[in-house]
């Protein structure tokens, strides 16, 4: 009986391929870049933004903004593995969206609402935007 490697499989390296050639176009290095610029700034928002003194929401931007980072950083160069991870990046921003609202305390002032609203939409954009690129390379090459 033989067996054969899945590394070999021609639908494999097609779909690699495809993309790597999705990856590495100007609009989706763009996003990544952006995407990790509002990671970092949704990470720094309680010390950018004032609210430092609302601890529990503090910690929250600080781990969902290191999260996000993560998250964002190794799609560009491992698309192919990590494309999965743009759908954590997209609860992570609905969540930023909503988190002054349901963190523990009395979190939800104008700050932090307008600063997580902002932040958590357009990190919410970004990732829909990366979860998608592979899905409009598809379309577009089938």
């Amino acid at each position: 009986m033989t067996t054969h490697s899945i590394e070999h499989h021609p639908d494999l390296a097609e779909m690699r391929s495809r993309f790597e050639r999705v990856t590495s176009t100007p609009s989706a290095q763009a996003v990544e870049a952006l995407a990790l610029i509002t990671g970092l700034y949704l990470a720094a928002s309680p010390w950018i933004a004032g609210f430092s003194g609302l601890t529990s929401l503090a910690i929250n931007n600080l781990i969902a903004g290191l999260a996000y980072c993560l998250c964002m950083s190794g799609l560009g160069s491992a698309y192919e593995r990590t494309h999965a991870m743009a759908w954590t990046a997209v609860a992570i921003g609905a969540w930023t969206v909503v988190a002054p609202w349901v963190i523990a305390g009395d979190v939800s002032t104008t700050r932090t609402v307008v600063s997580n609203v902002i932040t958590g939409g357009v990190a919410l954009l970004l990732a829909l935007s990366m979860a998608g690129l592979a899905g409009r390379n598809r379309a577009a090459s089938g």
